[in-house]
């Protein structure tokens, strides 16, 4: 059950107490136990994390391909309509690889969630020139746009 009641709609985690958790601890938490299965059942466990967030590196880069190709990046080419469906299933391809690379990594979701919130503050910064990194802003040296 999710924090809320709801129950997580997956048959790999039937009887899994998710109360209390965000969308966010829960989404970590289901990647972990997947990834512990691939580990397992690959016989993968002598990988270090540095080399598992290198593959997932890898297949998170093939999953962007594959997302880019579903919204006409060749201009070269006549369009097709594009599949919205398609285009969400890239984006969870996505965050699979994302999160697992977070896992390993040590990061879990308040980590990651804190880290998002600064830098997020950041880029504010820098895109109005209150940023110490140069090169950024919008506005010239002498505040005109």
């Amino acid at each position: 059950m999710s924090n809320d009641g709801r129950k997580i709609d997956n048959a790999f985690f039937d009887g899994t107490e998710f109360s209390g958790m965000d969308k966010l601890d829960i989404i970590f938490a289901m990647q972990e136990k997947f990834d512990q299965d691939v580990i397992k059942n690959r016989n993968l466990a002598d990988i270090t994390p540095e080399e598992w967030i290198q593959k997932q590196t890898l297949a998170m880069l093939s999953e962007l391909a594959e997302l880019i190709a579903e919204v006409n990046f060749k201009w070269w080419k006549n369009p097709k309509p594009v599949n919205r469906d398609n285009v969400k299933e890239e984006l969870v391809d996505i965050l699979h690889f994302f999160v697992g690379m977070c896992n390993r990594s040590g990061m879990d979701g308040d980590e990651l969630f804190a880290r998002y919130v600064k830098k997020n503050e950041e880029n504010f910064k820098r895109q109005y020139g209150t940023s110490a990194k140069e090169g950024y802003s919008l506005f010239d040296k002498s505040g005109e746009k």
